[in-house]
């Protein structure tokens, strides 16, 4: 049987940093173990599985922070009641976007909508669109006419 190569890269890694938190999201399994196992199964070269972890870690550290902003980006939609995968796709993007800053604002969205695209519902993709947009375009509060 033919061995596949090792997989790197940014688009990978955040597939395995969203499974992991999703899973962690639904059983409170062991973040290092959980990643340990997705990063293995992906195939995911040391560089990209290290990318994955430090999604994984930064939006564990920084979840409280991130919910906030999502819940005022999308006040309509509670935590609660959001997909969980796009909650965590959310999560991630918001965590490159507010902490690393090591990737363009368009890439970052753009990785997220198409995470949306292979895990999401039909309306996730234009939601984390939507969301995001809002986040690095600003709120655009009402003008009063003058």
């Amino acid at each position: 049987m033919k061995q596949r190569p090792p997989r790197a890269g940014r688009h990978p890694a955040r597939r395995v940093a969203l499974q992991t938190l999703f899973e962690i999201d639904f059983n409170r399994a062991d973040p290092k173990e959980t990643w340990e196992r997705g990063s293995f199964r992906a195939g995911l070269t040391e560089n990209a599985a290290n990318f994955a972890w430090q999604l994984i870690e930064g939006v564990l550290e920084h979840k409280r922070a991130l919910d906030e902003e999502i819940q005022a980006l999308a006040p309509e939609f509670p935590l609660s009641q959001m997909a969980a995968v796009d909650r965590n796709i959310l999560r991630i993007a918001l965590f490159e976007l507010r902490v690393l800053g090591d990737a363009p604002a368009a890439a970052i969205i753009d990785e997220a909508v198409e995470l949306a695209k292979l895990f999401g519902s039909e309306a996730s993709k234009k939601f984390v669109n939507g969301v995001l947009a809002t986040a690095v375009g600003g709120r655009k509060e009402p003008q009063p006419e003058s």
